[in-house]
């Protein structure tokens, strides 16, 4: 568990939970799933200290939940929101690297990789408690980034600030959550081409359906959790509009900073969901185009060899008029008789492969 003291100007850590809140600034408590199912009574005695109230027992069993959608939920003191990340799991970003083509296995590593775990918050107006899944990189990335803000070497650079408040550090986090699907989804799109050229390489028996079907399936996973994160900040953003005025003009645009914060975060998810969506759209068309063409190399195949029987079915009946057991037949004590015949065989067969090439019954795609 890291504790952080959060002010306009300095981004320090604590050593373990202070007596009482800081009179500037916040706290953010940042924790894995595992250290704050340990640590949850100090906090709560924490909690009672600082705020007169505790985190309700569903809120903690929330916070403690691995398979829970992304959802919010409020009281009068402090709002949960739990969101699911998008990532791809470690060691998946190199899968693609070295082959363009990639190989089953790596396909099928890749789509077990995708991490969706949640990550909770807890926000109170001068406390951020969050919740992050072990391997999680958001607590420190941001403890490090936060920490060169308040060293002021981002400030010179990019003219970055320090989060204001608990609800601007939280919606921070999860833009950057968002913002993370685009390494997942240059690996998904990267995917679903190799899946794409296997199953329209020309001499290629596409088999592993299965592998397909896991792609499908990740895809619908993703959506749904799209669709849960839309729902979470909606509702967050509903909740926020029913904030108390704020006399003090600086209040108000901080609520109004943070509002405008919101709707970029639900922006960007719209993005992620549009993207997952075509993505889904790609996968559905490229399954129907490999049918068509298959169906289409079918018909070719059909086509060649009905041509192929008209050719020689004149043949065989010429050869099974001149196989029958009669002594007066035409042609059959003649010595030029199997020259005639050969040349009115081959003759017919150029004619009717004549016929037919101008009918363009043997052109390709004809």
């Amino acid at each position: 568990m890291r504790i952080f003291h959060v002010t306009a100007e300095q981004f320090t850590e604590l050593t373990q939970l202070p007596d009482r809140l800081p009179t500037n600034g916040y706290l953010w408590i940042g924790s894995a799933r595992r250290e704050f199912e340990v640590g949850v009574a100090p906090l709560q005695n924490a909690l009672q200290r600082w705020t007169g109230g505790q985190l309700v027992d569903l809120h903690v069993s929330d916070l403690l939940n691995n398979q829970l959608p992304s959802t919010f939920d409020y009281t009068s003191w402090y709002d949960v929101m739990v969101f699911r990340r998008l990532a791809a799991g470690i060691g998946s970003a190199g899968l693609f690297a070295d082959d363009n083509r990639g190989t089953v296995a790596s396909a099928r590593q890749a789509l077990a990789s995708i991490d969706t775990s949640p990550v909770g918050f807890a926000v109170f107006d001068k406390v951020l408690i969050t919740v992050h899944p072990t391997d999680c990189q958001v607590r420190d990335f941001f403890a490090n980034r936060l920490r060169q803000i308040g060293q002021g070497v981002e400030a010179r650079t990019t003219g970055a600030r320090l989060p204001s408040s608990p609800a601007d550090l939280m919606l921070r986090m999860v833009n950057h959550m968002v913002d993370s699907y685009l390494e997942l989804r240059r690996l998904l799109t990267k995917q679903l081409g190799y899946l794409q050229q296997e199953l329209f390489r020309p001499r290629s028996h596409f088999s592993d359906w299965q592998m397909l079907l896991d792609s499908r399936n990740a895809l619908h996973l993703l959506e749904d959790v799209c669709e849960d994160q839309r729902s979470a900040v909606t509702e967050w953003i509903d909740a926020l509009d029913e904030w108390p005025d704020e006399p003090d003009p600086a209040a108000r645009r901080e609520r109004e900073l943070l509002r405008v914060r919101s709707r970029d975060v639900l922006e960007h998810i719209e993005r992620v969901l549009g993207h997952v969506r075509r993505l889904e759209g790609s996968a559905e068309g490229a399954v129907q185009m490999h049918f068509s063409a298959q169906s289409n190399r079918t018909a070719e195949i059909m086509r060649t060899l009905t041509v192929l029987t008209a050719v020689f079915m004149p043949l065989n009946l010429i050869t099974g008029f001149f196989g029958m057991n009669f002594d007066f037949l035409p042609l059959v004590h003649s010595n030029a008789g199997v020259w005639i015949t050969s040349v009115l065989m081959l003759g017919l067969a150029l004619g009717l492969v004549i016929y037919f090439r101008r009918k363009r019954y043997l052109d390709r795609g004809g």
